[in-house]
C-alpha cells in the first residue's frame, strides 16, 4: 500500500472513531481549554494548529512527575530523559528532533518557559511542581515565538501571582524506592498593587537499581528546585513581572546496563535492568538558573506592547561509562557549560477583524564543553573541547484576519540571522586520562593535536512563511488548513577530526535543515458538548536534515580501534505523513473517557554518497509508528464530605529505533570480540498502565491522592549506546541501555490555603 492511501485508510478509520468514546486529554469534555499557543487566549478549539494542552489539575490528577509525562498526552510524541542522563532531554515531534545533546547542536523542539526560550537540553527535565497548564505544539513554530524551532514547542506555564489574597500550597509525596518529596509554593499581595510569590520542592528516591561496582544508587533523585516572583500593576494597562529560578540536581551518575559480558569473559550481564558494573565513579551535578523580566502595556483596547528580558546558564559535571564496566576501557568523564541572554519586543494587536503579533527577537548564547575518551585497554586517551557562540536576530509577524464570521485567514513570515562562532580542539594523549581535562594529570603524555580550529564562523539566513485557512462549519465545528516552513541553522561538528579532513569540509560545518509541513484539521464537539474531538492530518517534506554519525577507527592498522571519527552530514531528503486524533466522551456527569492517538509513515528517501542513494542504510529515530493514551476519569461527590476522582489509563508506544541506523542486535559471527552476537538495543513495542485516586475536602483545603504508574512493570528500553556494531571502539567497547522507570506507588498529601 502506497504511503498516500495508508494515510488516507488511518484518517477514515480515525474519522470513524471520533463517534466511540475516545480522545483528548482533558479532565472534562465539556470545559473551555484556554491556550496561548498563538500568543493570545483562546478556545482550544478554535486554534488552527494541532496542540495538546494538560492542566496542572490534569497533570496532578494523574499523578505526573515531569516533563516526559506530557509524551503520555501527546500523540507522534517522543519526550525522554537523554542516556546517560538525569535530567538532560531528548524530545521529538512527529519524527524531527536532536538526540546528541552536545554543545554545538540545537533542539529540534523548542522548550518554553513562561515564554523564555532554553536553549540548552541540559537541565529542561522540568519537574511538575507549581504548574498552570503544559502545551504541546506540534510542526515548525516561528512567526509566533521569538526563537524559532523545526519540530515544535513544549511551553511549560507556571501559575501567576494572585494580586487580591494570599495563597498557600504545600505537598507531600512518598512512594516506593524511599520517594520523599516536599514542595511548597506561595504568594501574597502588598497593598493594591504588588505581589511576591515563591515555589520551593525537593525530590529524592533511592536508586531503582545498584553500581555493583561502588556500591552506590542507580537511578536515584536528588533535586532542589525554587522559583521566585514578584509582579506590578501600577495602573490596569501596566504590568510588570520579574521571575528567577534555580536547579540543583545531586542524583548520581546514570551509566546504564551492558548488555554484553566483558570481552575477556570476567564479567557477565548483571539481572537487573537497573544494575551497572560501571567503575568511572558516580558523583554527577547540574545547576541550573535563569532570570527574567516581563514588562507589558496596554496601549488602548486594540494595542499591546510587550517586552521579555532573560538570562539563563548552566554547569554540568558528569562521569560517563561508556562500557558500564569496573575498568576504565571506555570512560568519559565530562563538563559543559552554557549561557544565554534574549531580547524579546512584541507588540500584540486585536481588533474586530484582525488580530496578530509581530516581533524582535535577539538571543546571544555560548554553550562550551570537554571531555577525555579514556580508552584505558589501550592506553590511550583522547580530549575533545570546544566553544560555540550563537547569535540568532530575527523579525516575525503573524496576523489573522476575519474575512467573514465563519472564515479566517492567518499569514505570518519570519526572517532570521543565526550566526555561529566557534572553537573546537582535539588531542591524542598517551596514559589515562590528559593533562588538558585535568591539569594535575603529570603522568600522561601528549602525542599530537588531531583538530585545532579556532573562531570558525558560519551565518545562516532564512525567510520562513506560514499561512493558515480555517472555517466555522456549524458554531460546533471548524476545519482548517495550513502550511508552514520550518528551519534550523548549520553549525560545527563539535567531535571534528580535522587531520581526516584535507579538504576542510569540517572547518565549513554543517548546513541548514528545513521541513516543508502542510496539515488539515477539523475541531468540533458533537452530542451537545458531551464529545469533543480534534483530528489532524499532515504531511512534511523534510530536507537537508542534519544526521550525526560516529564509528570507532583502527589509526595504527592493528586490528584494534583506537580513535573514533565523528561526521556531521545533510541528509537529501526524508519524507512524514501521518494522522493524529485527540478527544474526550463525557459518558455520565460523573464519567469521561478520553484518547489520544498519533499514526506516523516517516521514511528518509535520499542520501547521496559518491552519487550513490544510500538512504536505505538510514531509518528515522526516536519515531514510533503508532503511539496512544486511552484513559478515563470518574469523579464523585461525597456531598459534605469532599470530592474523589479517580484515573486510569493504557499507553502504547510501539516498536522504534533509537539511532539513525537500526540497532536490532547482531548475530553471532558478527563481531570478533563478541562472537556470540547481542542482543537489540531498539525498543519493542510496550504498553504501560496507570491509576490513580484523588480525594479532596470540602472546603477544598485537603487533598489526599495515590498513584501507581507503570503497573505492569514494563521495563522498556528508552535509549542506548552502541560501539560494538559496525564498529567497535576500544576493547570492550559500550553496548548498554538505558530503561523507563519501573512499578511505582506514590501517596501524595496536600494542603491549599
Amino acid at each position: 500500500m502506497t504511503k498516500t492511501l495508508m494515510l488516507r485508510a488511518s484518517m477514515m478509520a480515525l474519522m470513524a472513531a471520533g463517534t466511540a468514546p475516545s480522545a483528548f486529554a482533558q479532565a472534562q469534555a465539556d470545559d473551555e481549554i484556554i491556550v496561548t499557543a498563538q500568543r493570545r487566549a483562546q478556545n482550544i478549539q478554535e486554534v488552527p494548529i494541532s496542540v495538546t494542552a494538560i492542566s496542572g489539575d490534569l497533570l496532578a490528577q494523574t499523578g505526573a512527575i515531569d516533563i516526559t509525562d506530557v509524551q503520555k498526552f501527546t500523540p507522534n510524541a517522543t519526550i525522554e530523559v537523554a542516556r546517560g542522563s538525569n535530567s538532560t532531554l531528548i524530545a521529538f515531534i512527529r519524527g524531527v528532533g536532536q538526540q546528541d545533546p552536545l554543545w554545538g547542536f540545537e533542539p529540534g523542539v523548542g522548550v518554553y518557559v513562561d515564554d523564555v526560550y532554553v536553549a540548552r537540553p541540559q537541565g529542561a527535565v522540568l519537574d511538575i511542581f507549581d504548574v498552570d497548564r503544559i502545551e504541546v505544539l506540534r510542526g515548525p513554530q516561528g512567526t509566533l515565538y521569538g526563537r524559532n524551532t523545526i519540530g515544535g514547542a513544549i511551553k511549560y506555564v507556571t501559575k501567576g501571582l494572585d494580586m487580591d489574597d494570599s495563597t498557600l500550597r504545600a505537598r507531600v509525596n512518598v512512594g516506593t524506592y524511599n520517594q520523599f518529596d516536599q514542595i511548597v509554593s506561595g504568594s501574597i499581595p502588598i497593598g493594591d498593587t504588588f505581589a511576591l510569590g515563591a515555589a520551593v520542592a525537593r525530590y529524592t528516591r533511592d536508586g531503582f537499581g545498584e553500581n555493583l561496582t561502588t556500591g552506590a544508587d542507580h537511578y536515584d533523585k536528588d533535586i532542589l528546585a525554587g522559583r521566585v516572583s514578584a509582579r506590578w500593576m501600577p495602573t490596569e494597562a501596566l504590568d510588570f513581572r520579574l521571575a528567577a529560578d534555580i536547579t540543583q540536581d545531586d542524583s548520581n551518575a546514570k551509566h546504564g546496563r551492558r548488555l554484553l559480558p566483558s570481552a575477556n569473559g570476567q564479567f557477565q550481564v548483571v539481572d537487573s535492568e537497573y544494575d551497572t558494573l560501571a567503575g568511572i565513579g558516580d558523583e554527577n551535578e547540574v545547576k541550573t538558573k535563569g532570570l527574567s523580566f516581563t514588562a507589558a502595556w496596554d496601549v488602548n483596547d486594540s494595542m499591546t506592547l510587550k517586552s521579555i528580558t532573560a538570562y539563563r546558564e548552566g554547569d554540568t559535571t558528569t562521569p560517563i561509562d561508556f562500557d558500564a564496566l569496573p575498568q576504565p576501557d571506555f570512560d568519559v568523564p565530562a563538563f559543559y557549560s552554557d549561557s544565554q541572554f534574549s531580547q524579546e519586543l512584541q507588540v500584540l494587536f486585536e481588533s474586530d477583524r484582525l488580530s496578530g503579533i509581530a516581533g524582535l527577537y535577539y538571543l546571544d548564547g555560548e554553550a562550551s564543553g570537554a571531555f577525555d575518551v579514556v580508552l584505558g585497554g589501550l592506553g590511550l586517551t583522547i580530549f575533545q573541547s570546544g566553544d560555540q557562540e550563537k547569535e540568532n536576530l530575527a523579525a516575525y509577524a503573524d496576523f489573522t484576519y476575519a474575512v467573514t464570521d465563519k472564515f479566517d485567514v492567518s499569514v505570518g513570515a519570519r526572517f532570521t540571522r543565526d550566526k555561529t562562532v566557534a572553537d573546537v580542539t582535539r588531542e591524542v594523549w598517551l596514559g589515562l586520562g590528559s593533562g588538558s581535562f585535568d591539569a594535575a594529570n603529570n603522568t600522561s603524555l601528549f602525542l599530537a593535536t588531531q583538530t585545532g580550529y579556532t573562531d570558525i564562523e558560519r551565518e545562516d539566513e532564512e525567510f520562513t512563511p506560514r499561512i493558515a485557512l480555517s472555517y466555522e462549519l456549524t458554531p460546533e465545528t471548524n476545519v482548517y488548513a495550513s502550511f508552514s516552513q520550518g528551519f534550523k541553522a548549520g553549525g560545527f561538528d563539535p567531535r571534528a577530526r580535522a587531520d581526516l579532513d584535507p579538504t576542510g569540509v569540517t572547518r565549513e560545518g554543517f548546513s541548514p535543515e528545513f521541513v516543508d509541513s502542510y496539515e488539515i484539521g477539523i475541531k468540533g464537539s458533537l452530542l451537545d458538548n458531551r464529545l469533543t474531538y480534534s483530528l489532524a492530518g499532515f504531511m512534511a517534506d523534510y530536507t537537508d536534515q542534519q544526521i550525526t554519525v560516529q564509528e570507532g577507527v583502527d589509526s595504527d592498522n592493528d586490528g584494534t580501534n583506537d580513535t573514533f571519527v565523528s561526521s556531521v552530514f545533510n541528509a537529501g531528503s526524508s519524507e512524514y505523513m501521518g494522522v493524529e486524533f485527540e478527544g474526550a466522551l463525557r459518558l455520565t456527569d460523573n464519567f469521561t473517557l478520553s484518547t489520544a492517538v498519533g499514526y506516523i509513515d516517516a521514511e528518509i528517501e535520499e542520501i547521496l554518497s559518491g552519487g550513490v542513494n544510500i538512504a536505505n542504510a538510514f531509518v528515522t529515530q526516536n519515531t514510533p509508528e503508532w503511539t496512544s493514551r486511552f484513559g478515563f476519569l470518574w469523579t464523585h461527590d461525597l456531598k459534605d464530605s469532599g470530592n474523589l476522582t479517580v484515573t486510569g489509563s493504557a499507553n502504547f508506544r510501539d516498536e522504534y529505533n533509537l539511532f539513525n541506523a537500526e540497532n536490532g542486535g547482531f548475530a553471532p559471527g558478527t563481531s570478533a570480540a563478541f562472537p556470540q552476537g547481542g542482543p537489540s538495543l531498539d525498543p519493542d513495542a510496550y504498553t504501560t498502565f496507570d491509576l490513580g485516586a484523588n480525594y479532596v475536602s470540602e472546603s477544598g483545603r485537603w487533598e489526599f491522592g495515590i498513584f501507581g504508574r507503570n503497573l505492569t512493570d514494563e521495563r522498556a528500553q528508552v535509549a542506548a549506546y552502541n560501539f560494538v556494531t559496525p564498529s567497535q571502539l576500544g576493547v570492550d567497547g559500550a553496548y548498554s541501555a538505558f530503561y523507563r522507570a519501573p512499578a511505582t506507588v506514590t501517596a501524595t498529601l496536600g494542603f491549599n490555603y
